[in-house]
């Protein structure tokens, strides 16, 4: 899609980009940038640079870079042109008329709009006449009405054209009722909606779009819940069911519940603050979508042991982000849902007083693994005790390490220091082990082993760091551009992303218009492209910028451009590598 520069310059200006980035990330003065804890990977010591004198952002970490549209693209799982739309938004301005022709954002509001209308057909099932047992299903399950209105539930109708006939006649395609993953087609070509007798449970994102479902089986069937795969507007790994009314309840805590009932429930006894995953394990993306709207997460899992697997896994993704895990622990292992039928008006009460005595993170593993040893036996204590230190020597802190090894030494009888010993020989075994992994993630960043980006590098690794010193000098020396595009061809180049992103700079150029990070990521580059071109863009220094340092890049490119293999050079006849060798000599020169 085609947007003026001007509009762009005015909709960044109007974002400053440390500002907005300052909404998801705590971040602090670093000379002329600030730094912070990557939102967008695991991290423990900040690597996430915003430089305000280019309006630019990088983690050196991961690779993540580019503006302030980049980052919305990134931090809000949008398209270029939804980003745009976000930040007008943000900044009270309007999108231009007649710009929102893109390709992917069109199908995106297309499967918004199929979605609202299955919503709405779902629910409306529910509220006649002929489904009245659904209702009383629910009624049943202990569901009020404004409840049931509130979250949209509705019901798909035991049939397997119903839905499709629906959105048919409202004039939708088959091919997009498909792609929405509302239907499928079978083996002899017709389409068939893919959810039917079953309760259904609207998916909303935090802007308010009805992106997927759950839909739960009325009686015993399998599968019980079956979800929405995901599609152009869903991603199970990045989503939360009603995540869009807890953001605004949250007060800085979050309860993470198991299943969409759980969800409801919790919502109807006053706990707004409640979400879940969708029907999936708690993934990382998930937990740092939860970490912006809370530092503090009670976790309200199943008791068996499925869930309590699920609950350690959750803990640890918590932890690593620094987010404060709380674990519930409801008595005679009821869920949520259950715990509210059985005690009616009391239940929000008696939930509130487990929420007050439920157990930090670490009090709860300890508990766990306590009640597996019998501790009146010394052979079972040093199991116990050896487990304990392993989860003690995974803390960062040495104070809470302190703190809990006391508690150990009190409440099993033996000196604190003899745990202390176990503590700190588990924690440099782990120290060696998370050493290793730095050397080894290094090593594959410096000769380009794991670049998706430019996955020509690896091969080409002299080539490929001249080119991007040439397309960094480029970018910050602007005035320089004529000269280049004289001496430097399209074919010099190597790497296939490297000539991409010259091809860009020589288009902007014709364009009369300036090559930097956001009208080259306006180009169609992919949110890693965009991180890549920042990195290069940052990695410049003022003393690679002379024009002998120029010289340099250019002579490289020629001489790796014209390097021959070692095959190649054998298949020659004796002229041919005279000549070889005379080119070599003269792009040395």
């Amino acid at each position: 899609m085609s947007i003026s520069d001007d509009f762009i310059q005015e909709l960044k200006y109007k974002n400053d980009i440390s500002d907005v980035i300052a909404g998801y990330v705590h971040l602090k003065r670093k000379g002329k940038n600030l730094l912070g804890l990557c939102p967008f990977h695991t991290e423990k010591t900040p690597s996430f640079y915003i430089y305000p004198s280019s309006s630019s952002f990088y983690c050196f970490g991961c690779g993540a870079g580019g503006d302030v549209i980049t980052f919305i693209r990134l931090i809000e799982k949008l398209d270029y042109v939804e980003a745009l739309k976000f930040l007008c938004d943000r900044a009270g301005m309007q999108l231009p008329i007649g710009q929102g022709d893109d390709k992917v954002h069109k199908k995106k509001i297309l499967t918004y709009e199929i979605n609202r209308e299955a919503a709405r057909f779902f629910h409306k099932n529910l509220c006649d006449e002929k489904n009245k047992n659904v209702l009383e299903y629910l009624l049943k399950r202990g569901l009020k009405v404004k409840t049931i209105k509130h979250f949209g539930l509705g019901y798909a109708v035991n049939s397997r054209f119903s839905l499709i006939n629906y959105l048919k006649n409202k004039g939708y395609k088959e091919n997009d009722i498909v792609d929405a993953n509302l239907g499928f087609r079978t083996r002899n070509g017709s389409v068939c909606d893919r959810f039917f007798d079953r309760v259904m449970f609207p998916i909303i994102d935090l802007r308010g779009n009805v992106i997927a479902f759950g839909g739960r089986i009325i009686g015993d069937g399998k599968p019980k819940y079956l979800n929405t795969s995901d599609t152009i507007v869903f991603k199970k790994s990045t989503n939360l069911f009603a995540l869009n009314f807890a953001k605004t309840e949250t007060n800085g805590q979050i309860i993470l519940a198991e299943g969409y009932m759980d969800v409801i429930a919790l919502h109807q006894a006053g706990f707004q603050n409640t979400v879940a995953t969708l029907g999936t394990a708690l993934t990382e993306e998930q937990a740092k979508i939860i970490s912006r709207y809370a530092n503090e997460v009670i976790i309200s899992y199943d008791a068996d042991e499925a869930g309590q697997k699920a609950a350690s896994r959750a803990i640890n993704i918590f932890r690593n982000i620094g987010v404060n895990v709380r674990v519930i622990t409801i008595p005679k292992g009821k869920d949520p849902d259950e715990f509210m039928k059985t005690y009616g008006d009391e239940g929000p009460t008696r939930f509130r007083k487990i929420i007050e005595d439920s157990k930090n993170d670490i009090e709860y593993r300890l508990q766990k693994i306590k009640s597996d040893y019998n501790l009146n036996r010394p052979d079972e204590k040093v199991k116990y005790l050896t487990k304990a230190a392993k989860i003690l020597a995974e803390l960062d802190n040495s104070i809470e390490q302190e703190i809990y090894a006391s508690k150990l030494s009190a409440e099993i009888g033996i000196e604190k220091s003899s745990m202390m010993i176990q503590i700190e020989k588990y924690k440099k075994y782990k120290n060696r082990k998370d050493e290793t992994q730095y050397f080894k993630d290094v090593v594959n960043k410096t000769l380009a082993f794991d670049d998706k980006v430019n996955p020509d590098k690896k091969d080409n690794l002299r080539a490929s760091v001249a080119e991007e010193a040439l397309i960094s000098y480029m970018m910050n020396n602007q005035d320089r551009a004529p000269n280049i595009l004289e001496k430097v061809s399209e074919d010099m180049f190597i790497t296939v992303f490297n000539r991409k992103i010259y091809n860009i700079i020589k288009k902007l150029y014709e364009e009369n218009r300036e090559f930097d990070i956001t009208n080259i990521s306006s180009q169609g580059l992919s949110v890693d492209e965009i991180g890549k071109v920042t990195k290069i863009f940052c990695g410049y220094v003022p003393s690679s910028g002379t024009n002998e340092a120029l010289e340099e890049y250019i002579s490289v490119m020629k001489q790796e451009k014209y390097k021959q293999k070692v095959n190649d050079v054998k298949d020659m006849d004796a002229l041919d590598i005279k000549e070889y060798i005379e080119r070599l000599k003269a792009i040395k020169k």
